[in-house]
């Protein structure tokens, strides 16, 4: 499937969102964070970390900071006063904007938006980039090809939604995607097939409110193909393992994590959240992701720094187990497990060679 452009100003019904003062840098290329002190200095994240700029009307005062948040986030249909001292928004297209206003903060407002790409990268253009070794396209094929429930790691602006997005772009178009989110970061995907559920606040008297746990529960009713996670952060980890362990295979979620090996701790403390105890957790997170790419930043560059596995050791417990690493140059580093994980999924073992391809039968 080829990418399709993004308006980076639209809001969830599609209307042009007014960016006023920050308009100029909304409209340059490769900008993917603005945020905005309380005292009004503007940071810009292009690629290659945060970059003081000016514009040519700045704010000027703690209040209009605060102003400003105000405003644009009505255009997005979320308070923020008073009452609703935090506002967490987003456009059909992924713009994210977070606001906090005082006293939770010193004055005024801290803004921060985070914009997706002008266009949905796809596998290809993610490894020109250098997102990961010209050898792996063939596995991130084959993973998607073949179903592999995939769990998407790193720490925050790694580019978990990037990859996710572009595994995604992959799926048959015969597939039926449905995804989950708290905030709308999926827009764009170019699929015919796809349904996009994303969570409901509650009104101000407190009713009406939709989490992800009920969202996810909903998504074995529509006839998923794959079910979609846009982040694990909650209680609703353990409705998503429950889904992925019942025949629902080719799945994907992202989750905020240091590592593979850090992984079974991050994914403990989110079942713990929801009632499961450690060793329940591990039996079900063993079955529900077939695969973890992590990915890291450094330098402004990011890449999948590994590929590995949850596995349950001799006493139970879940462990992350590195299949391959990639520092971002030369050629990655395979562990012993990889022949046995390359013919798992149809993975040449030579890139571009199927003929060394070991013949193993498929992971149970």
């Amino acid at each position: 499937m080829t990418g399709v452009a993004i308006d980076r100003r639209s809001d969830r019904r599609g209307r042009r969102v007014m960016f006023g003062p920050l308009d100029e840098l909304v409209r340059e290329g490769g900008v993917t964070d603005v945020a905005v002190t309380c005292d009004g200095r503007i940071w810009v994240d292009s690629g290659d970390g945060m970059e003081e700029r000016t514009v040519a009307v700045g704010f000027r005062t703690p209040q209009i900071v605060r102003e400003y948040a105000v405003q644009l986030c009505a255009q997005l249909g979320h308070r923020l006063d008073d009452s609703h001292p935090i506002a967490d928004a987003a456009t059909v297209d992924g713009i994210r904007v977070h606001a906090v206003i005082a006293p939770l903060v010193a004055q005024g407002a801290a803004l921060s938006i985070r914009f997706p790409d002008h266009a949905m990268a796809n596998l290809p253009a993610l490894g020109a980039a250098g997102l990961f070794p010209y050898a792996w396209l063939t596995m991130l094929r084959r993973l998607v090809e073949r179903r592999a429930t995939v769990l998407i790691t790193g720490g925050t602006g790694t580019g978990k939604t990037t990859l996710l997005k572009a595994l995604l772009g992959e799926c048959a178009d015969s597939e039926r995607i449905v995804s989950v989110e708290e905030i709308r970061e999926l827009g764009g995907i170019d699929h015919d097939n796809h349904v996009a559920l994303v969570a409901r606040e509650p009104n101000v008297e407190g009713a009406g409110g939709i989490g992800l746990p009920e969202l996810v529960k909903a998504t074995l009713r529509m006839r998923p193909d794959r079910v979609v996670l846009g982040e694990c952060r909650g209680e609703e980890i353990a409705d998503l393992l429950r889904a992925l362990n019942s025949g629902h295979h080719g799945g994907m979620a992202t989750l905020h994590a240091d590592g593979v090996d850090r992984v079974p701790a991050r994914l403990s403390t989110l079942g713990l959240l929801a009632g499961l105890d450690p060793a329940a957790l591990a039996m079900l997170a063993e079955g529900a992701f077939d695969v973890v790419l992590h990915l890291e930043r450094v330098d402004g560059r990011r890449r999948i720094a590994q590929v590995g596995l949850l596995e349950t050791d001799d006493d139970g417990r879940l462990i992350g187990r590195p299949v391959c690493e990639w520092d971002g140059t030369g050629m990655p580093v395979h562990h012993p497990i990889w022949p046995r994980f390359a013919g798992w999924w149809g993975i040449p073992l030579i890139p571009g060679v199927d003929g060394g391809r070991p013949q193993l039968p498929p992971r149970p």
